[in-house]
Parts: C-alpha cells; structure tokens; sequence
C-alpha cells in the first residue's frame, strides 16, 4: 500500500492507524534515511495506544520499551549496530518471544538475527514531505 504523507501529523496519524489494526504481536521493520519519519510513525502508534510521554530515537540506548495498559512495545534502533552479533548479546530474541509490539529501524543491520516481520515500512522523504510503503508480510 502506497500513501504520500504531507506533514508530521499525517506520519503519526499512520501510527495511529497501525496501533488500531495490528494485532498484540507484531515485528514492524521501519526503512529509510535519517530523518524520514521512522521515529515520528513510531510515536504516532504510542500515542494511540494511551503513551503521552517524550518518544525518542533510542539510537544510543538500542531499545525504548513502553508498557501502555498492559501491552508492551519496544523500540529498536539498529543504526549504529556493527556487527549482527550484537543483537545476540542483548537477548533480543527474548523481546520477539513476547507478547508485544516491536518497531526496529535499520532492520539491514541486524540480518541474520532477526526474524522475518509481519510489516514492512519504507519512509522516503520527498521535499518537505514523504511517501510511504507498507508491505505485509505476514
């Protein structure tokens, strides 16, 4: 499904619409450039799902979790993953054993690790605006 976002609201009204039709256990692959949106999609979903405090990149803390009305929903961030490996030696496999939502932005940085998703987000900036993919896989 392609959509053309025209704003930060817009990317965080498609969050919204993720939180209401995904199901309690999902794997989300967020795709794009800095700055396209992956965060802004993720605290969109967050903020439907009942969360109002500050949703940030967890690019240096490699995962935010959040526990909103029971349902957990952690955020990945694989950018500065080197090495596969590393994914082993936080026990990422024991997030996705859960019953819970995971968002991972840069999922290329963890092949080999990760499990195939459920849904594949594709964020591409164009001008002040951005298109978006979504791809169900599964």
């Amino acid at each position: 499904m392609q959509r053309y976002l025209d704003s930060t609201e817009a990317t965080e009204q498609l969050g919204a619409e993720l939180f209401k039709s995904v199901p309690t256990k999902c794997l989300i692959f967020l795709q794009g450039d800095l700055g396209a949106g992956k965060t802004t999609l993720a605290r969109g979903f967050l903020r439907a799902a009942g969360y109002n405090g500050t949703v940030k990149s967890p690019t240096y803390t490699l995962v935010e979790e959040y526990v909103v009305d029971g349902r957990k929903i952690f955020h990945f961030d694989l950018y500065r993953v080197v090495d596969p490996e590393e994914l082993e030696w936080i026990g990422i496999r024991d997030y996705f054993d859960q019953d819970s939502v995971c968002f991972i932005e840069w999922p290329d940085n963890g092949k080999g690790f990760l499990p195939q998703p459920n849904i594949i987000v594709t964020l591409k900036p164009q001008g002040l605006a951005r298109s978006v993919n979504l791809e169900y896989v599964s």
